[in-house]
C-alpha cells in the first residue's frame, strides 16, 4: 500500500468522497448494488431492484441465504439499519431526499423519495457507502468504536488483525455467496516509500504494489518477472482555490487563478511521473468516463502569458501565496507544480499530510490558499459537482448562486438530454471562472510479481485498485 490505512475505512458508515476506503470495503463488505466487471450497477446482496414510473419508489429484493462472517443472515433490517447509520460524505444529500425506508419482510426493502431524483441509484450503488451492509445486531452489541476494531461484513474476506501503520490481515470467507476466493490470505502492508515498495516486490516480499511512478516505473517495466499495470482511472486531480470568495485574498482575482492554470507544465509532469499515461482532459474534477462529462478546451502551458496576467493583476514581481496542501502520497506532483509556480513568481510552501488527515482537514474547511486534491470515487458529473461546486458541498469552500440554481434544476430533471445540457453548462462555468484548475486524470501505475495469475487490475472499469478480490489468483506451482 502507498498510504497508511485508517480504521475509519473499515466502516461503510463513514465512507468519504474518495475511492480509498473501497480498497478495504470490497474485501470485508458487500453492497446491495455495486460496481463490478462489466456493470457499474451490478446486483449483489440485492438480486434485483426496480423503480416506479413516477421515480418516487425503489424496491430491492435481497438474495436468499446470504450470511455475514459471524453466520447471521443478511436481512432487510440490516439494510435499513446500514442506511440510517450512514454518516459519510453523501449523508446530507441522501437524507434530504429519502422520505422513508420500509422493510415489508426480511427479503424486501422499499425506499420512498420525497420527489423524483435521477441520481438515487448512483448515490446508493457507488457514490456513497450507504448501500454497503453491516450486521445490525453485531454493531449494536459492540458499538461504533468496537466495530472499527473488529469489523464483520458479508464480503469475500474476514478481518483477522490490524496493526496501525503496519498491516491489515484478512482471510477468505468460504461462505461468500458469489464464489469462494482462491487466495486464502491477504496481507495489506503499508510501505509509503516508493523505492522501498519496489524493492519489496523485486525481493518477493510482496506480490502486488500500488503506485510506482517515474524512473521507478521504468525499472519495474524492465525487470524480468515483474509486470507493469498502468490504468487510467476515474481519478481526477485538481488545484482548489479555496479563498477565491474572500475579497481580501490574492486568489479572489480570476487573473491570478488563470495564471496558475497556464503555469503548470502538465505534459512534462505526466511524462516524468506517470510515463505519459495520464490523460490531460482539462476537466478539473469530472472524469471523461462519467455520464454528463463536458470536454473543455485542451489545457495550455504558457508561463510568459501567466507572468503577464500577474502583472495585470498588480503583481509584476510575483507574490508569496502561502501554503499548498496535498495528500502526502502525491507530494511529488505537488513539488512539480510548486516549481512551476515559482518560475512565474508565485512562491508557495508545500504542506503534505497523511491521507486521512488531509481529507479530514479539507472537509472541515481548515485549509487556506491552494489545495491539491483528487478523487477516484464512483459517480457521475452531478456527484462531483455536488461535493465540490455547490453550496453545502463537503469540499466546497464557497458557492455561486447561479451554479446552485442550475444544480437544483438538474437534480429533478428526468429527461437525460435536458439534464446533460444543464450539467455541461455547470462544468463550463466552473472552468471559465477558474474555480479549480485541472492537473490530470491519473494513470495509476501498479505492478505485480511472478506468483500472480490474475491481479485484478482493470477488472472493475475506472477502479484504482485490485478487485474484485475473489477473482484474484496465484499461478499454480
Amino acid at each position: 500500500m502507498h498510504i497508511s490505512l485508517a480504521p475509519t475505512w473499515f466502516d461503510p458508515a463513514e465512507t468519504p468522497g474518495v475511492i480509498t476506503s473501497f480498497m478495504v470495503m470490497y474485501a470485508i463488505h458487500d453492497a446491495m448494488v455495486k460496481p463490478m466487471p462489466g456493470n457499474v450497477m451490478t446486483p449483489c446482496l440485492a438480486e434485483s431492484w426496480s423503480a416506479s414510473e413516477d421515480g418516487l419508489t425503489y424496491e430491492f429484493v435481497l438474495r436468499k441465504g446470504v450470511k455475514f462472517h459471524n453466520g447471521d443472515p443478511v436481512t432487510a433490517e440490516d439494510v435499513k439499519f446500514s442506511f440510517e447509520r450512514y454518516k459519510g460524505t453523501a449523508h446530507d444529500v441522501l437524507k434530504a431526499r429519502v422520505a422513508s425506508v420500509e422493510t415489508p419482510d426480511p427479503l424486501h426493502v422499499r425506499f420512498k423519495l420525497k420527489e423524483p431524483w435521477a441520481d438515487f441509484m448512483v448515490f446508493y450503488s457507488n457514490a456513497s457507502g450507504a448501500g454497503w451492509i453491516v450486521p445490525k445486531k453485531y454493531v449494536e452489541k459492540v458499538g461504533d468504536d468496537g466495530y472499527k476494531k473488529a469489523p464483520i461484513g458479508a464480503g469475500p474476506y474476514k478481518f483477522v488483525s490490524f496493526s496501525p501503520g503496519i498491516e491489515l490481515t484478512l482471510e477468505a470467507f468460504d461462505g461468500y455467496w458469489r464464489k469462494t476466493p482462491s487466495v486464502k490470505r491477504f496481507v495489506f502492508k503499508v510501505i509509503p516509500d516508493e523505492t522501498t515498495r519496489l524493492a519489496a516486490l523485486k525481493g518477493g516480499e510482496v506480490d502486488i504494489v500500488y503506485s510506482i511512478r517515474g524512473e521507478l516505473a521504468e525499472q519495474l517495466r524492465s525487470t524480468p518477472g515483474l509486470s507493469l499495470k498502468p490504468a487510467v482511472i476515474q481519478g481526477t486531480f485538481w488545484i482548489a482555490f479555496v479563498d477565491q470568495w474572500n475579497e481580501k485574498s490574492v486568489w479572489h482575482d480570476e487573473r491570478v487563478r488563470r495564471a496558475v492554470s497556464i503555469a503548470i507544465d502538465r505534459k512534462g509532469i505526466n511524462q516524468a511521473l506517470t510515463l505519459g499515461y495520464s490523460r490531460l482532459t482539462g476537466n478539473a474534477f469530472v472524469p471523461d468516463s462519467f455520464d454528463y462529462f463536458w470536454q473543455p478546451p485542451a489545457p495550455v502551458y504558457e508561463p510568459g502569458k501567466a507572468r503577464q496576467l500577474l502583472a495585470e493583476a498588480g503583481h509584476p514581481k510575483g507574490f508569496d501565496g502561502g501554503e499548498y496542501y496535498c495528500d502526502a502520497s502525491y507530494s511529488n506532483v505537488g513539488e512539480a507544480v510548486v516549481n512551476n509556480l515559482a518560475e512565474i513568481g508565485i512562491r508557495v510552501h508545500l504542506r503534505p499530510l497523511e491521507r486521512a488527515a488531509f481529507f479530514k482537514g479539507y472537509a472541515e474547511k481548515k485549509f487556506k490558499n491552494l489545495v491539491q486534491a483528487g478523487s477516484g470515487a464512483f459517480g457521475n458529473a452531478a456527484t462531483r459537482l455536488e461535493i465540490l461546486a455547490v453550496k453545502g458541498g463537503i469540499y466546497a469552500y464557497g458557492n455561486y448562486p447561479d451554479l446552485d440554481e442550475m444544480f437544483k434544476q438538474q437534480a429533478s430533471e428526468l429527461n437525460p438530454k435536458r439534464r446533460e445540457a444543464i450539467l455541461h453548462k455547470m462544468q463550463q462555468t466552473v472552468h471559465e471562472r477558474t474555480m479549480y484548475t485541472s492537473i490530470w486524470q491519473l494513470a495509476f501505475i501498479n505492478g505485480h510479481g511472478p506468483r500472480v495469475g490474475e491481479s485484478g487490475f482493470g477488472l472493475i472499469p475506472g477502479y484504482a485498485y485490485t478487485g474484485p478480490y475473489e477473482d484474484i489468483t496465484l499461478k499454480s506451482g
